[in-house]
């Protein structure tokens, strides 16, 4: 069967990218001072942080609007068998359970996979069902695959402010004031559907070490088999900065030499939230054939 693979703009891939994976996005909508604009599509990654760090500016994400995403599968239903849409995980976002309620006009031939992942996690998650598809699996099989292994994954994401924490709630000003004479640079985790609080660091330096020893606490106890057998993948992503990111990169090369570095820009979806100079590491086990 021909299955139309597609995700959302939150797994950070380009339209270009997608195109070259044999993929498709559904571009996600966000706000700017009440102005909608799609990433990727009618604003760049470096329009949407400038806009971000401008005070006067409001940034507010949101979810593809539900005729975009049936209108989209309709087009990708004339030219293939079935869709498999993978969005962000339904912890961060409300479009999974719209989704899969849309998707329940189309007889089965549209599937909606929740497997709790964002941004270079759920970009693994298409290569994955890439890979599947291409060993005769049906829409439905890869749906049930990703699912069962969604919790095989893990991001941890160091901030460089906490100004965006602050702004959005998170944190009352009083914590941001404290923590911004202390240079604390947060560490946060995401484990399946939730961004939750890791540790607390003292500058920059000490965040970076903090999320490769975690990484390597991961590596040596829930993800030790996969690390065994070599069916591991080492992810890095980042928000603004390039060059950042670039020196971020090097680091932990350095810190698992025996590993390839795969490097995507974060989801603008968190990055909304926590800010521009963000960076991230991340787990994802490659595919499992005995749960085939």
């Amino acid at each position: 069967m021909k299955i139309a693979i597609i995700s959302d703009s939150n797994a950070g891939i380009s339209m270009e990218e997608a195109k070259e994976m044999g993929v498709f996005i559904q571009p996600s909508p966000f706000f700017i001072n009440d102005k909608i604009e799609f990433a990727g599509v009618t604003m760049t990654h470096e329009q949407f942080y400038a806009a971000l760090q401008d005070d006067a500016v409001d940034v507010k994400t949101s979810m593809p609007s539900p005729g975009d995403m049936t209108d989209t599968w309709d087009e990708l239903l004339k030219t293939h068998d079935e869709v498999l849409f993978i969005p962000i995980s339904s912890g961060l976002s409300g479009t999974v359970s719209t989704a899969a309620m849309l998707a329940e006009d189309f007889d089965g031939r549209v599937q909606v996979v929740d497997n709790r992942r964002v941004s270079v996690t759920q970009y693994r998650s298409m290569v994955d069902a890439l890979e599947l598809a291409k060993m005769g699996k049906n829409a439905k099989e890869i749906k049930e695959y990703l699912e069962r292994t969604a919790d095989r994954s893990a991001i941890y994401v160091s901030l460089d402010t906490l100004k965006y924490l602050k702004k959005g709630g998170r944190i009352t000003p009083a914590a941001a004031a404290i923590g911004t004479l202390l240079n604390l640079k947060p560490v946060l985790q995401i484990q399946g559907d939730k961004l939750d609080a890791y540790a607390k660091c003292r500058g920059k330096a000490q965040a970076k070490k903090t999320m490769i020893d975690a990484i390597r606490k991961d590596m040596e106890g829930r993800f030790k088999d996969a690390a065994a057998k070599k069916n591991l993948h080492l992810l890095i992503a980042y928000g603004a900065y390039l060059d950042d990111a670039l020196e971020w990169k090097k680091e932990v090369e350095e810190a698992f030499p025996d590993y390839e570095i795969e490097m995507q820009p974060l989801s603008l979806s968190v990055a909304c939230h926590i800010g521009p100079g963000v960076l991230a590491i991340a787990l994802a086990e490659g595919l499992d054939t005995s749960l085939l």
